[in-house]
């Protein structure tokens, strides 16, 4: 079996059975694992190019999981199966450094985008209804919605997150979500990255 090697982590026997066959077609399911624990020593055991993982798992929940597996395993790629629609979660994924962030309810259809983005270094996160307010649509020139630029802007022109949000009057999670999203679809490794991104696009001039 060629493709991408992957490890399945989930307490839920069904959905890893669903999983496997949904994936079999393009890529080589290497293990499947029911708790965080177990995660870790089959991701060390089996050295897979992405994990796909349950954020709630018995003995180890998926965000402490992952934070081992960044540290032991930084090349392995993460993505987060979860039901929640949880722009917060998200952001706090994208910072662990997840590659994907889907709801299991469209993974049948994601799934497969997210582990072939993660292999060449993209993110993908599932479209959350509370994180694209109305009017936030990418435009056809830009890669950015108006509120990723509205954030960009102001974290590249000095503000913390704290005050930006404050700004937009969202949450600081929120600002975060945007903020990590933009950096993880643009490669972007560093705030100095990110501001010479802004300046580069006109976001910001000097």
């Amino acid at each position: 079996m060629s493709g991408p090697r992957v490890l399945l982590a989930d307490d839920h026997g069904l959905l890893l059975e669903a999983f496997e066959k949904l994936l079999e077609p393009s890529c080589e399911v290497v293990g499947k694992v029911g708790d965080g624990r177990a995660l870790l020593s089959a991701a060390a055991e089996l050295e897979p190019d992405v994990v796909v993982l349950d954020i709630s798992m018995p003995k180890l929940d998926g965000l402490a999981a992952g934070r081992h597996l960044r540290k032991a395993h930084p090349d392995i790629r993460l993505i987060y199966l979860t039901v929640h629609e949880d722009p917060d979660l998200a952001a706090e994924c994208l910072r662990l450094g997840a590659s994907g962030y889907l709801l299991k309810g469209s993974a049948a259809s994601e799934l497969f985008d997210a582990i072939h983005g993660a292999m060449e270094g993209k993110a993908y996160v599932t479209p959350l209804p509370t994180s694209a307010p109305e009017g936030d649509q990418r435009t056809d020139d830009e890669s950015l919605t108006p509120r990723q630029r509205e954030v960009v802007a102001l974290l590249a022109g000095g503000l913390s997150m704290k005050e930006a949000a404050r700004r937009l009057g969202v949450s600081p999670r929120t600002v975060a979500f945007h903020k990590y999203r933009v950096m993880n679809e643009h490669r972007l490794a560093s705030n100095a990255a990110l501001v010479q991104f802004a300046i580069r696009r006109g976001i910001v001039t000097v």
